[in-house]
């Protein structure tokens, strides 16, 4: 090798490592710019912007959206995943709905489910429609109008939450059908001790 060669052979060899070093360099620096983005450490919002989460979809988005709704923490995932599916057969829209109303309550805040039904109801009648069918689903454990309606959830309805300590939930009908609507048989006074 002559010292021609072995110069350029070593001058090459410095020029990869200083390109190596720089790309390591730029490597952590971008890996530490998304981590204090990620942790929202002071970087300007343009960062944010462009790691900003979007809305889940599916059964997430959908459980999403009961939270808010409800104001639930948790639920049932076998109850959530039927009142999902029903919901979806009962209205061709309902997926792409669920996602409009995430990002509406996303860009207006938590509201009350009532002030928000009566809101996108000036607005956009079909995210209303959205918000009762949700409710009434997680509530009454119906999905669905006459003649056309399923029921998704009975005993693990919302609506017995505030009576669960003081109220057996019916599972089963316990006379006949419409047993309420007889009139009940007479008491007679109570005898003397």
């Amino acid at each position: 090798m002559t010292k021609l060669q072995h110069s350029l052979t070593a001058a090459g060899s410095v020029g990869h490592s200083a390109a190596r070093r720089r790309f390591v360099l730029g490597a952590c620096a971008s890996a530490a710019a998304l981590a204090f983005t990620s942790a929202g450490m002071g970087f300007p919002s343009f960062f944010t912007q462009a790691f900003a989460d979007t809305p889940p979809a599916g059964l997430e988005g959908f459980l999403l959206l009961s939270r808010k709704l409800t104001g639930r923490t948790t639920f049932d995932l076998a109850v959530a995943q039927r009142v999902y599916d029903a919901l979806s057969k009962a209205d061709s829209e309902f997926v792409a709905n669920v996602s409009a109303l995430n990002q509406w309550l996303e860009a207006h805040g938590g509201v009350p489910s009532d002030t928000v039904t009566q809101a996108l109801k000036m607005d956009t009648p079909k995210l209303a429609s959205t918000v009762t069918a949700t409710l009434r689903a997680w509530y009454l454990g119906l999905v669905g109008d006459a003649p056309r309606v399923s029921v998704v959830a009975y005993e693990r309805a919302l609506m017995f939450d505030p009576v669960s300590d003081v109220l057996t939930i019916p599972s089963y009908c316990r006379d006949v059908p419409f047993y309420w609507t007889q009139k009940p048989p007479a008491v007679g006074a109570p005898k003397a001790a």
